[in-house]
């Protein structure tokens, strides 16, 4: 066994022989790996054995300075945890999907009597339909242009009786089907929408079927519109259909997963074939790929793929065989409510060239990404060099932080950082800060209070001086390379009274942008700098500085709404901050309060019959 210090030798001696999930930590205490064991005392000792490893192995058990781990009672159990751990802590040496932010899905408000369809990027069990997920939002959107031409579907916010006088303009340009008059009956408009969620998963057939015997009854009974319309119906829905491609004539259900590799990068492009059309694809990057085999990048694939599906097909056709194949099938079997899942690795037929038409089609897409990649890069590079040449800074600002006020006439005032690296967005350095000791709209002292909180964290990572146990935001321990200021001269001079407090002018450039001219400020030059219109080192100022005022705008209208839905709550006799709280995170949004019924008011955290009673009072 390799060298260790007495704290990890401790462990492992204790470690039980029983199925679970360890998770190792490194010395700041950050969880660098998930994984999990059958026997968990034989599997994490191995990390520790001499004998060959590969290199990425190595440089994961060197960091490993603490090791949790949680029992379970089967090897199923350890898999799901397993899965719901790397999607909380995205850890570094982990294989995960690449900016594994929350995915769009299209979902059918099915609970509603009027359902609606929108686009969300989260899946709740509240009776509605779900498709996706998918990976662009843009092409969500697109879909649901299609759909909403085929299935006039309603979008407004009105009380659906039947009884309006009047319908809205989409009526009139056949882009709803007009409930709110009474021009489709509930049992109608609810059969659309199945049709809807049918066409969806490529189940068209039916659909086109018994349109096609409406429209003969219709055109039987003299009912010429309604006939006419339903034949543009069909016209619509089969104009899509012919062009998806006819995959095989059995009218399988599958997903067919490929994947293509290149310079570390992974690349899995998932066929979605229903009734033997394929009617989708989407394509996924994965990254902690470097040196894992092509067969645990598909495993782990597959986990944190349908693990946010929508729906999973009975068969799933991979490119080779993998290790958990059995207990993977097992998972997903539960994940369909019981339906048999068989994961198929084909050897010849038609199903074998699926596999090769997905495998070509993810070469080309990580090609294409590629050249994207390298196009940005060098985009941002040349910004990064313009904006040292202009502003005559030592080396190109890797690290920019931007700073922006927002406030409604002095309320709910609410500062953002931003924060770009290497010329592209960091988001998981953004912050933004409520406005503390400034009272009014002004936007001047706020900008120095913001600077000044900023600057005392650096300060107070520098000295060690945080509390115990807790380590220094990565956010604020390092210092930028170059400091942008949304505003002008008056703006700047704040920020420069800052960092001159902390000992900082030398060390941090600061400019202050102007958007009325786009004018750079500078300390201690009277005339600004203006860059070329159409040069990146100004898109890339533009762009940071946009993306301040949106992060500042966001929580400002976060920080008023909570505002507003606290001082309703706070006029209730009986409710007090705590159970404000409980409430606001109980219902999520005053609306949901003011609509729950007795017995879900009486549900929350510490609202009892009485107070509920209260509160439907005074909301109503």
């Amino acid at each position: 066994m390799i060298q260790l210090s007495d704290h990890l030798r401790q462990i492992l001696e204790t470690l039980p022989p029983r199925p679970g999930c360890y998770l190792y930590k490194d010395e700041q205490g950050e969880i660098i790996y998930v994984g999990k064991a059958i026997n968990l005392r034989n599997r994490v000792r191995s990390y520790f054995h001499d004998g060959p490893q590969d290199h990425k192995t190595r440089q994961l058990v060197k960091r490993i300075a603490h090791i949790d781990w949680i029992v379970v009672d089967s090897e199923l159990e350890a898999l799901i945890l397993e899965m719901n751990l790397i999607k909380k802590h995205r850890p570094r040496f982990n294989i995960r999907l690449k900016d594994d932010k929350r995915y769009p899905y299209i979902k059918v408000h099915w609970a509603d009597a009027f359902p609606k369809v929108t686009v969300t990027r989260m899946m709740v069990r509240d009776g509605s339909r779900y498709f996706g997920p998918y990976t662009s939002v843009w092409a969500v959107h697109q879909t649901l242009d299609v759909l909403r031409r085929i299935f006039p579907y309603l979008t407004c916010d009105r009380e659906i009786t039947g009884k309006d006088p009047r319908p809205c303009l989409y009526y009139d340009i056949k882009l709803c089907s007009g409930p709110c008059i009474g021009a489709i009956q509930q049992e109608e408009y609810r059969r659309m929408i199945d049709d809807l969620c049918n066409f969806l998963q490529g189940r068209t057939e039916p659909i086109v079927n018994r349109l096609r015997a409406e429209m003969e009854q219709a055109a039987e009974a003299l009912n010429f519109e309604k006939a006419a319309a339903l034949r543009d119906q069909i016209n619509a829905i089969e104009r899509v259909v012919e062009r998806q491609r006819i995959i095989s004539s059995e009218k399988m259900d599958s997903d067919v997963i490929a994947m293509a590799r290149a310079n570390g990068e992974a690349c899995v492009q998932i066929f979605f074939i229903r009734g033997g059309k394929l009617i989708g694809r989407e394509y996924f990057i994965l990254e902690g790929t470097h040196e894992e085999a092509d067969s645990e990048i598909v495993s782990e694939f597959i986990k944190q793929f349908y693990s946010e599906a929508a729906n999973v097909p009975p068969e799933v056709l991979l490119p080779q065989e993998i290790e958990e194949a059995r207990i993977i099938e097992q998972w997903l079997k539960s994940q369909t409510g019981g339906q048999k899942v068989e994961l198929v690795v084909p050897r010849e037929g038609s199903e074998q060239d699926l596999i090769q038409m997905a495998t070509e089609n993810a070469l080309e897409t990580l090609a294409a990404l590629k050249a994207q990649w390298e196009a940005d890069t060098n985009k941002q590079q040349q910004a990064l060099t313009e904006l040292q040449q202009a502003l005559n800074l030592p080396e190109p600002p890797n690290k920019i932080e931007c700073f922006d006020i927002s406030n409604t006439q002095g309320t709910a005032m609410v500062a953002s950082m931003v924060v770009f690296e290497q010329g592209t967005p960091s988001k998981k350095h953004y912050r933004h800060f409520n406005i503390q000791n400034v009272i009014g709209p002004d936007d001047f002292a706020s900008m120095e209070e913001v600077l000044t909180r900023r600057f005392k964290r650096w300060q107070a990572a520098q000295e060690g001086q945080f509390e115990p146990g807790k380590k220094p935001d990565p956010a604020f321990a390092v210092l930028p390379d170059l400091l942008v200021i949304d505003g002008g001269k008056g703006q700047l001079g704040r920020a420069v009274r800052v960092l001159e407090q902390f000992g900082l002018q030398d060390r941090v450039p600061v400019i202050g942008l102007a958007k009325q001219q786009e004018e750079i400020f500078v300390p201690g030059r009277s005339q600004s700098i203006l860059l070329p219109r159409h040069s990146q080192g100004l898109y890339l100022l533009q762009r940071i500085r946009d993306e301040a005022h949106r992060f500042a705008i966001t929580a400002h209208r976060k920080q008023r709404t909570r505002q507003g839905m606290a001082s309703v709550l706070d006029k209730i006799p009986g409710i007090g901050p705590a159970r404000r709280r409980w409430l606001l995170t109980h219902f999520g949004s005053l609306e949901a309060i003011r609509e729950a019924s007795l017995e879900e008011l009486t549900a929350a955290p510490g609202i009892t019959l009485d107070l509920a009673q209260k509160i439907k009072e005074h909301l109503e």
